[in-house]
């Protein structure tokens, strides 16, 4: 946190801001309240970058909306029963909300809502104290309802009212525990902890939609593995991904295996520091969710394929049964079909290079390696170099070798070729003029016949290609 010098100096920036400013003028001369709320201020008296300016008041939706027509054409609903109206003022948008108290009834998904002339009702019925935090326009008095600074200046979450009623009027709150633990580094206090134990059954109430939003922003995170632990830990991770919460029953009590749960979150962990070094050379620009996903859930099918044969351990087709075991929960959270695609491909072929370790690849099965990464090569190259987790110094430094060995080769191979883009000398009308046949399953696996040709032995030339075709044609 920084000093309430600059914080002050912040929150008089914001106050100050040509969008803020007319905003609270708008208002105090329609004789309302407006304050500015929740993680704007939070952020502020952090020393975080304020990126979204939520505000509240004691005007009506409707009221709201006809002030916000006076000083913009730009305003919008975001759902008038949640009392939310949004507008673009000044070139920002922003979005304001009746002061209001939410409650979720014990078989309903959808809170009733209900209005609320003072700024403290609208605090206390937040979900964290460091969120039930108000200042107030244009005056700039900052109101703290419930200790919010003072657990901002301990790095602690705690709750405004007790978890226990927090937790019943919005389940989600406790998932939301988890992300504020990794987004901030704050640790929640034990009546919280307590709370979500025992209410985690609660979260069944709550949309997969939702579950999955604030399991993608705790994964977007700077320390994703705090928050991972929490909702391990407490069970809510049982409740929408008890592949995760698996790993840790399936822990061997005769350590004949390394702990595929702590190995997880490692690999998690060493995913993000490679990753941020991608960034950091302008590679990327955001925190890659699905290389996240993708180290967090790379071995969920280790439990359902662990064997114990003549002393050793197994785990035969695990990344198979893994990436199948994923899409199906990943369906469930409702990702979209490319996100799922782009998880379990990876997850797929996260064991593949270990062959590689093995024994010298040959060129085909370098370009195969490339060929099933398609355009995630660079997401595989560090899942699997993530995945390499042991404490033995001479392993891990020979492993790291025969990887930097194959991405050489892929360097050599694709300033040889366009690797990235194989594809078989002939197309699928080539193919069905050359044999005088029409589409149908024929022309695909004369086509997969071709590409194996290509990947096994480089580039042939359509003539070539052309009477490989007929000769595996006349075999067909």
């Amino acid at each position: 946190m920084v000093s309430i010098a600059q914080a002050t100096v912040e929150l008089s920036r914001i106050a100050e801001s040509p969008t803020v400013a007319t905003l609270s003028r708008a208002f105090a001369q329609a004789g309302y309240e407006l304050a500015l709320v929740g993680g704007s201020v939070r952020d502020a008296l952090l020393g975080r970058e304020v990126t979204d300016l939520d505000f509240a008041t004691n005007a009506r939706p409707d009221k709201t909306r006809e002030i916000l027509q006076t000083i913009t054409s730009n305003t919008r609903d975001l759902g008038v029963r949640f009392g939310t109206i949004a507008a673009k003022v000044k070139g920002e948008m922003v979005e304001i909300t009746t002061y209001r108290a939410e409650i979720y009834r014990s078989t309903s998904r959808k809170p009733e809502v209900t209005y609320s002339d003072a700024i403290e009702n609208d605090l206390v019925r937040r979900d964290f104290t460091v969120n039930a935090l108000a200042l107030m326009l244009p005056e700039k008095k900052l109101v703290d309802v419930a200790g919010g600074v003072e657990h901002l200046l301990a790095g602690v979450l705690d709750t405004p009212d007790t978890p226990e009623k927090s937790f019943t009027d919005d389940p989600l709150r406790m998932m939301r525990a988890a992300r504020f633990a990794a987004q901030l580094g704050f640790t929640p206090v034990p009546r919280v902890i307590t709370a979500m134990r025992e209410l985690s059954a609660r979260l069944e109430i709550i949309s997969a939609e939702r579950i999955r939003d604030e399991l993608v922003k705790t994964l977007a995170s700077d320390d994703p593995v705090s928050g991972v632990r929490l909702l391990v830990e407490t069970g809510l991770c049982g409740r929408f991904l008890p592949e995760l919460t698996a790993l840790v029953k399936a822990q061997d009590d005769q350590n004949r295996h390394k702990d595929v749960y702590e190995h997880s979150l490692t690999v998690l962990a060493q995913a993000i520091e490679l990753e941020n070094a991608r960034r950091a050379a302008g590679v990327a620009a955001n925190p890659d969710v699905v290389l996240r996903l993708a180290a967090l859930l790379h071995d969920i099918g280790k439990p359902a394929t662990r064997k114990f044969e003549q002393g050793a351990v197994t785990f035969h087709n695990h990344d198979l049964v893994g990436a199948r075991l994923a899409k199906k929960r990943l369906r469930s959270l409702r990702f979209d079909n490319d996100m799922i695609n782009q998880v379990t491909r990876l997850i797929e072929l996260h064991m593949r290079f270990f062959g590689y370790n093995e024994g010298v690849w040959s060129d085909s099965a370098v370009r195969r390696y490339v060929r099933d990464a398609q355009d995630q090569l660079e997401q595989l190259h560090i899942l699997t170099r993530a995945d390499v987790t042991t404490k033995d110094r001479r392993k891990a430094v020979r492993l790291a070798r025969a990887y930097d060995d194959l991405e050489r080769r892929i360097e050599v191979l694709a300033e040889q070729e366009e690797l990235a883009a194989v594809r078989p000398e002939l197309n699928g009308e080539q193919i069905m003029q050359i044999l005088g046949i029409k589409p149908g399953r024929t022309v695909g696996a004369a086509y997969k016949f071709l590409l194996d040709l290509r990947l096994d032995e480089g580039e042939l030339g359509q003539e070539e290609a052309t009477r490989r075709l007929l000769e595996w044609y006349q075999k067909f």
